[in-house]
């Protein structure tokens, strides 16, 4: 009962953290999985919808942009996976974290640096958390259309800087990042 747990939209200026946990199960492997940067947004698509229909468990959890902007995009990160845990319906026996911290768990933890790309159960939770974020972030673009959110998802691109430039920032918008606050006159 191995977790792994990788969180997507630490980048982004708006919208959430979302992070996801899962534990595979060694009698039905799933091809292809890696890095969820590293594969194609079809290619995500499927494995997402294989990795839900054979993992033994998993779970999806996030933090708004409100909760980034009180706590800071790391600690949101960290909230988020412990979330993404908690919400199994079963405590794994260990859980492998992608990255160099830790989030706070109540079961043993290990932190690996590029382990979305090492060990399948974190790539199939880095998957899962980006094909969620990239979900919620079509959801946004319907609400918020002059954002452009369905092409570049929230980064920091320079059609996304000229957006909010032109049109000011949104509830979405993370109000602690330094492109937003230039934009609402902050001291940056």
């Amino acid at each position: 009962m191995i977790c792994g747990t990788d969180e997507a939209g630490r980048g982004p200026i708006a919208g959430p953290v979302v992070a996801a946990a899962v534990i595979l199960d060694p009698q039905r492997p799933i091809e292809g999985i890696n890095d969820s940067k590293k594969l194609s947004e079809k290619k995500r698509q499927a494995l997402s919808e294989e990795i839900k229909a054979k993992a033994l468990y998993w779970a999806i959890a996030q933090c708004d942009a409100d909760e980034i902007d009180a706590i800071n995009i790391l600690q949101a990160s960290l909230l988020a996976m412990q979330r993404a845990v908690e919400a199994l319906p079963i405590a794994p026996e260990k859980v492998l974290v992608d990255g160099n911290k830790l989030p706070k768990l109540q079961v043993p933890a290990e932190a690996v640096v590029g382990g979305d790309a090492l060990h399948a159960c974190i790539g199939a939770a880095s998957i899962l958390a980006k094909v969620e974020r990239d979900r919620q972030m079509l959801a946004w673009h319907e609400q918020y259309p002059v954002y452009d959110f369905a092409k570049h998802k929230a980064y920091p691109t320079p059609a996304h800087l000229a957006l909010i430039q032109e049109h000011g920032v949104c509830p979405i918008h993370r109000r602690s990042f330094k492109p937003v606050r230039r934009v609402l006159g902050e001291d940056v």
